[in-house]
């Protein structure tokens, strides 16, 4: 692979005005495409194979004037003190704001008076009216959102306290600025590390190319694949990060092999031989961790996996084609290891700075390689028993979905949360729906009433409507509120309780039921993220030590890297569980409602996260191993790697952090909770297993750590990440140049 890759970015490096054409046209015809794209309907979600979501297909089918599945508003009105909502004036103005909310919108299905359904509190302080629509919450439009706030910012002139709550005004949070902070970190970042502002700006270039082409391919096949907003934004949150980061560590071996005297034509072929290797490989893990989110079986994260992997797929070929043709047109312009242009400080005299001619530079990770290779079991337990502390909080780890009650206290939706809990309690909040599926029975609505009985029974069960029929009679609809919050264990308990019961109720009657809701349809995706994340773990982990194999030749290292890298998500999880589950520190993170943990949350770290731990796993140790490959001792192979590679992983590191800490910003919990999670594990991966644990666990195996089985090597590939065979043909060249020069007398 080294020859290919090596003849590639010779051949991008000549042929540069051929290899840039190709990017632009490529980048102008995605834009195009993007532009002249019908604009996309919100993508739909759905839960196959989960029952929340076969009631809500049973009823598309048997009651689709239920519109069960769309989007809902509820509008939330307090009294003044002193006063009821039942009174004249303030009775007339709630009845008016509701005629105007169902005229305000073609989407509106129902909206329902609280003075006919009767919705108002036993202190007639507080009611609220029902509102839905026949579409889901993703496909309402800007212009249905802004008829609902505008109708009730007209009720609270009239001196009524109005907040709405449910998911009509659900839209996806703004993350425009936080793009921008993480572009700018990286930028920062980039010249500390290259000194000059042309190396630094190659790889933000290159990586803005490749979002913006894997962005704009999105938007075009919006429509056709029926790809939500959320998909742009992973794609360009990762596209991004490792745009970075690959583009980096060629730029970064390119100056390295200037360094050692190549000309610029060779070291770019060199550099995308040897570097380029390894961004071969780190990607392709990467794709492994994205592609594996469909073992989850759920549409919508299936879709934002493979999207994202296109992505970085795009980043990878930009790395080795159009890098090594910028190089060219750089020229001089990028300078060798070691050297600053002169508004960094360049061109002062290196004998005065006390460098040694002949002798390389003691730079900080060469100092620590050292150290960690004089003491490599202090240094493995300091940071296995940090990170295991860390870690002890994911035993209390709590999972669940966000509802209302976790918006920040300033959010309309979260004053009509707290309003609803206060007048009426906080199961009003999250009322579950049962279909009963009274095909089967005998005499349907003796066999409604009997689930109505039955499930009134069970504990937490508040209040239960009487059941709706539709046309056929076949089918009812019963609405039941629990007496705790959505999100609490007492709830998820009652459903898998009214759950248990339909067993009975079936043998009884013949009818069946399903709950599904809102609130139970995030107790189904929680349990289903739950059961698969085992199953992606193993797929995702198990393929990549087999590429990791490949790569290293080796049993041990990967074996090493897969187990740190369980061990610093285990850590990360644990962090998150402490910000947002128990409180510490949460107010400097802006977190002002404490609750379960996300329930993607975990496997979306191990997708995310393993494929970028990887990537320095990947850029470090091959580094160290092309040095032990090519006849150093094992201890010096492990400084060599780390005077190369550690100030590159650790830029990368720092603008892998910066781009995921810019979402802890947000004002949505679930994206801040996800800022905060890859930005901590990012963290701990790169900065206390790849740099402390895994140079001290490879000081402490020396050469057995490259060990490999002879049948196993005989099988493997010869895949020549380090870049042996250009070293071999290099010094077969010299070789052939002494025996041509004539010998002296």
């Amino acid at each position: 692979m080294a020859t290919f890759l090596y003849k590639l970015g010779k051949l991008a490096f000549r042929r540069r005005h051929f290899a840039a054409l190709i990017w632009v046209a490529l980048l102008t015809l995605a834009g195009v495409g993007a532009a002249s794209a019908p604009t996309a309907a919100s993508s739909s979600f759905s839960i196959p194979g989960t029952e929340a979501q076969k009631a809500f297909d049973l009823l598309e089918k048997r009651a689709p004037e239920a519109s069960a599945d769309g989007a809902s508003a509820r509008i939330v009105f307090k009294a003044p003190d002193g006063e009821k909502v039942t009174d004249k004036a303030n009775k007339a103005e709630i009845d008016k704001t509701v005629a105007a909310v169902k005229a305000g919108s073609d989407q509106v299905a129902r909206a329902d008076s609280p003075f006919v359904s009767k919705t108002v509190s036993k202190d007639g302080s507080t009611a609220y009216a029902s509102v839905s629509y026949k579409v889901t919450s993703m496909e309402l439009t800007d212009d249905d959102r802004d008829a609902l706030e505008k109708t009730t910012d007209k009720a609270r002139d009239s001196g009524l306290t109005v907040e709405v709550g449910g998911d009509a005004l659900q839209a996806m949070p703004e993350t425009g600025s936080t793009e921008i902070i993480g572009i700018a970190v990286a930028a920062v970042v980039l010249v500390i590390t290259f000194g000059s502002l042309i190396a630094a700006g190659l790889p933000l270039i290159t990586a803005l190319i490749g979002v913006g082409i894997g962005v704009s391919s999105i938007t075009a096949l919006a429509d056709a694949l029926d790809l939500g907003t959320t998909t742009s934004t992973l794609a360009m949150m990762i596209g991004l990060a490792v745009g970075i980061d690959y583009a980096l560590f060629i730029v970064s071996r390119y100056r390295g092999e200037l360094a050692e005297g190549r000309d610029r034509e060779e070291a770019a072929g060199r550099a995308v031989g040897t570097a380029g290797s390894a961004v071969v490989f780190a990607g392709l893990t990467v794709v492994i961790a994205l592609v594996g989110l469909a073992v989850v079986n759920i549409p919508m994260l299936t879709k934002m996996g493979f999207a994202a992997a296109g992505t970085v797929v795009i980043a990878v070929l930009i790395a080795l084609t159009l890098i090594p043709a910028l190089l060219g047109y750089a020229g001089k312009r990028v300078l060798p290891a070691g050297e600053k242009s002169r508004l960094f400080g360049g061109g002062k005299n290196k004998a005065a700075d006390g460098e040694t001619a002949g002798e390389p530079k003691q730079n900080m990770g060469t100092r620590w390689a050292r150290f960690v290779v004089r003491r490599p079991i202090a240094v493995l337990l300091v940071g296995i028993v940090g990170l295991g502390a860390a870690a002890i909080p994911v035993s209390k780890l709590e999972l669940g979905l966000p509802d209302d009650g976790a918006q920040p206290t300033s959010t309309t939706q979260r004053k009509a949360y707290d309003l609803v809990s206060d007048g009426f309690g906080p199961g009003f909040n999250g009322p579950l729906m049962v279909v009963g599926d009274l095909e089967g029975a005998d005499d349907p609505k003796a066999a409604a009433g009997e689930i109505t009985k039955t499930i009134s029974k069970l504990d937490d069960v508040l209040t239960v409507t009487q059941p709706m029929f539709n046309k056929e009679k076949n089918t009812a609809i019963i609405s039941v509120v629990p007496s705790s919050k959505p999100s609490g264990l007492e709830t998820e308990d009652l459903v898998h309780s009214i759950r248990d019961s339909g067993a009975q109720i079936t043998s009884d009657s013949g009818a069946e039921i399903m709950v599904t809701g809102t609130t139970a349809m995030n107790i189904d995706v929680s349990q289903k993220l739950n059961d698969a994340l085992l199953p992606y773990l193993a797929l995702v982990v198990g393929l990549a030590f087999l590429l990791l194999i490949v790569v290293f030749r080796s049993i041990l290292v990967p074996l090493k890297a897969a187990l740190g890298f369980l061990l610093s998500v285990l850590a990360a999880l644990g962090a998150v569980v402490a910000v947002f589950q128990w409180g510490w520190l949460g107010s400097l993170f802006g977190v002002e409602q404490t609750g379960p943990i996300m329930s993607m949350m975990p496997i979306f770290m191990v997708g995310v996260v393993f494929g970028l731990a990887m990537d320095y796993e990947v850029f470090l140790v091959t580094r160290m191993r092309e040095a032990y490959v090519h006849g150093e001792r094992p201890g010096q192979a492990i400084v060599t790697g780390f005077r190369h590679g550690a100030r590159v992983v650790s830029a990368a590191a720092v603008i892998m952090i910066a781009v995921f800490a810019g979402f802890i910003g947000s004002s949505e919990q679930m994206v801040k909770m996800i800022g905060f999670g890859l930005a901590i594990a990012v963290f701990f991966d790169a900065f206390v297993v790849r740099m402390a644990l895994v140079p001290a666990v490879l000081a402490l195996l020396g050469k057995k750590a490259w060990w490999l089985p002879k049948w196993l090597d005989r099988a493997l590939p010869n895949v020549d990440v380090e870049g042996e065979g250009l070293r071999t043909a290099a010094e077969r060249d010299a070789d052939a140049a002494a025996d041509r020069e004539p010998a002296r007398v």
